[in-house]
C-alpha cells in the first residue's frame, strides 16, 4: 500500500513530468503528497555569501512550491509541500526516512555519460539509499 509519495522537485521539465506522475499516483491510491525542493548550497564560499545564496534559492524555491500549490488546491489530495537545505539526493532519503514515505519520486537528468560518472546522478543516488521504492520519471 503506498501511503505517502515524496517528490524531489526543482523547477525543471522534467520535474513538471515527474510532478504530474506522482500526482496520479497519490490520486490512485487515495496517498498523502508530499513535494520537497532542495536549496543546494555553494560549494566553495564565504559564511555571508553563502547564506545570501541560500536565501535567494529558498525565495526562489518558494515561488516554484507557491505555483504547484495553486495546481494541487482543487484536489482532494493532503499535501505538505517544503524547502530544505543541502545535496539534493541526501535531503530526499532523510526526509523519506523521517515522514515514513512509502514511495519517492524523481525526474531523470539527461547528463552525459561522462557528467553521470564524474558527479553521479540525483536519480542514482536516491535509488541507492532509499528505504523505499523509488520511480524514475524519464521524458
Amino acid at each position: 500500500m503506498i501511503r505517502r509519495i515524496l517528490l524531489g522537485y526543482d523547477g525543471s521539465e522534467i520535474s513538471g513530468e515527474a510532478f504530474e506522475f506522482s500526482l496520479d499516483l497519490a490520486r490512485k491510491f487515495e496517498s498523502e503528497l508530499h513535494i520537497i525542493a532542495v536549496a543546494r548550497p555553494p560549494e566553495f564560499a564565504e559564511d555571508v555569501e553563502a547564506e545570501a545564496v541560500i536565501e535567494t534559492s529558498r525565495q526562489h524555491y518558494d515561488r516554484m512550491l507557491g505555483k504547484l500549490r495553486l495546481k494541487l488546491a482543487p484536489e482532494s489530495i493532503k499535501t505538505h509541500l517544503h524547502v530544505v537545505v543541502g545535496h539534493p539526493a541526501e535531503q530526499i532519503v532523510r526526509y523519506a526516512e523521517g515522514h515514513a514515505i512509502d514511495h519517492i519520486v524523481v525526474g531523470h537528468r539527461g547528463h552525459t555519460l561522462f557528467e553521470r560518472w564524474l558527479i553521479g546522478s540525483v536519480a542514482r543516488q536516491v535509488i541507492a539509499y532509499a528505504h523505499c521504492a523509488v520511480t524514475v520519471v524519464r521524458r
